[in-house]
């Protein structure tokens, strides 16, 4: 098996985003295949028992065990990192085994996490539920508002934490002023990017210093797969994060990865199209409910910064009904085309209800506090004819009284 300028740094620096995501990373074996290889292994073999004690040793390079490395998964982890301009990048299985591990391998009883409020259920989950059981001190803030931040900070901060823009709120983050803060302060900022992909938003350019991604969401595209992918410099990825991972275990598989990485190839195309797709339908609805949450609106107090530091607002969004969940679920309920599910960056058009599903582990309390109302559905905005998603939303608002 060689490796070809995909992963040659020299070469693939050169290249455009479009073209690293279709070529960065590819390797091939000696069959000379276009479309990478897929490698379902656990281990390997070696030639003699000098060459494994080398690798093991760290002295060579080479494959040792698929919890470590695995050309299928090696591929993927060179293209995210390529397409998010890190030094490295590490594959979980999960996305929510990207957060965990992101976290955890930097964070010891002790020490201090700044988070903010709005965030994915299960994120918060983690922030709220399990790090205090390792001796792990939190502070939930607003995290749009930058003075919140700073206010925050004690001697013991390791980590800020958040995500921009917000599941399912769509509040936004202000990244380069709460990264540029962290790194005054010798804090390490932690961006879930699972909204956007480097392809919508890039928070490496606005001074975060780990990136972390659902890349079951955009990347893959086609709800067929779980991953989860953590990027970074060399020394984070190399030196903190991967000891945790080697020894805990959150891997990749081979197939899912493979999966994710043929999916990067048309991320662009689709995760362009899906906003355009959103904005449409976003505008279509705003002027028939009583709160629209959508970023690329006018209309979204934080618009402005989303134009700075996203090149598009994607294709998810929010809004909320007077009506609460009764109303809510009558929108859902009537829908005929798009699908209701809890999953977000799919190519198919799905609706939700997050306070009974996405974040109903926070709690009633919980969810006031995030600003997840009763009334509130979100929607992923695929790849259908834009007509037809707006005539499906048409008769479903009026079936709900809307």
């Amino acid at each position: 098996m060689k490796k070809t300028t995909g992963t040659d740094r020299s070469i693939t620096r050169k290249w455009r985003p479009a073209t690293r995501a279709v070529r960065g990373g590819t390797w091939r074996s000696e069959h000379g295949e276009t479309s990478e290889a897929l490698f379902l292994t656990s281990g390997y073999t070696y030639d003699d028992a000098a060459t494994v004690a080398a690798r093991f040793a760290g002295e060579q390079e080479g494959m040792t065990y698929s919890r470590l490395q695995n050309p299928s998964v090696a591929m993927l982890e060179e293209r995210i990192a390529l397409m998010e301009g890190a030094e490295a990048c590490r594959a979980q299985a999960t996305g929510m085994a990207a957060m965990t591990t992101a976290l955890l391998c930097q964070l010891s009883a002790g020490d201090h996490i700044v988070s903010a409020r709005a965030a994915f259920g299960s994120c918060r989950w983690i922030v709220d539920n399990l790090l205090p059981r390792f001796g792990i001190e939190k502070t939930i803030v607003d995290g749009a508002d930058n003075a919140a931040w700073e206010a925050a900070i004690r001697p013991n901060t390791k980590v800020f934490f958040f995500e921009t823009p917000a599941n399912p709120t769509m509040e936004l983050v202000d990244m380069e002023y709460v990264c540029g803060l962290a790194r005054a302060h010798g804090i390490v900022s932690v961006v879930d990017n699972a909204f956007c992909t480097p392809v919508l938003q890039r928070p490496l350019e606005f001074g975060a210093d780990v990136v972390a991604y659902s890349a079951t969401k955009l990347m893959d595209g086609q709800g067929r797969v779980l991953a989860g992918a953590v990027c970074g410099s060399e020394a984070f990825i190399n030196e903190v994060l991967l000891p945790f991972q080697r020894n805990t275990g959150p891997n990749c598989s081979p197939f899912n990865a493979w999966i994710v990485f043929k999916g990067l190839e048309t991320l662009e195309l689709r995760a362009r199209r899906q906003s355009e797709n959103a904005l449409k339908l976003g505008q279509f609805i705003e002027g028939r409910v009583p709160r629209m949450l959508h970023p690329g609106l006018p209309s979204h107090p934080q618009h402005d910064l989303a134009a700075r530091q996203m090149d598009a607002c994607g294709p998810i969004f929010s809004f909320i009904l007077d009506g609460g969940r009764a109303q809510a679920h009558a929108v859902l309920d009537a829908l005929e085309l798009i699908d209701i599910s809890n999953n977000i960056g799919d190519s198919k058009s799905l609706m939700c209800h997050p306070a009974s599903t996405t974040h109903h582990n926070v709690g009633p309390e919980g969810r006031a506090e995030m600003g997840v109302e009763e009334g509130m559905l979100r929607i992923n905005v695929g790849l259908e004819d834009i007509d037809d998603l707006i005539e499906d939303m048409d008769q479903a608002l009026k079936k709900a009284g809307l």
